[in-house]
């Protein structure tokens, strides 16, 4: 089993930055392949972005390509998102999760593990 918990969260204006992390321990961090996910008020968990398991390999929602950038240092056991050019739209808690299988997949139901989440809101 890996625990997973979020931090960098924030309020901030409309085209500012933000850059959240993901701390994991447990097992190691790097037999799991990564996401974030982000869920706002009464909508859906959506797909934010993926990464491999040695990073090799991303994959973005077409939201964020061009301003999100994931990343993760397994030797730190922590996956980061960098938020640029932030938008009102993006204001939503961000999830990050794990699954043990290699290949990308953007379905939550499809992720083994999950942390408690970070509040991001964004001000027009």
């Amino acid at each position: 089993q890996v625990q997973l918990v979020e931090s960098g969260g924030g309020l901030v204006q409309a085209g500012g930055s933000l850059r959240l992390s993901c701390a994991a321990s447990g097992r190691t961090f790097s037999n799991y392949a990564m996401a974030w996910f982000r869920q706002a008020p009464g909508k859906e968990r959506e797909f934010v972005t993926f990464i491999s398991r040695i990073g090799d390999r991303t994959y973005y929602a077409d939201s964020v390509k061009g301003r999100f950038t994931i990343s993760r240092d397994n030797a730190k056991n922590t996956m980061y998102l960098q938020m640029n050019s932030l938008k009102p739209e993006d204001t939503a808690v961000y999830y990050c999760a794990a699954q043990i299988r290699a290949w990308y997949t953007d379905k939550p139901e499809e992720y083994n593990y999950w942390g408690q989440g970070t509040q991001v809101t964004v001000s027009s």
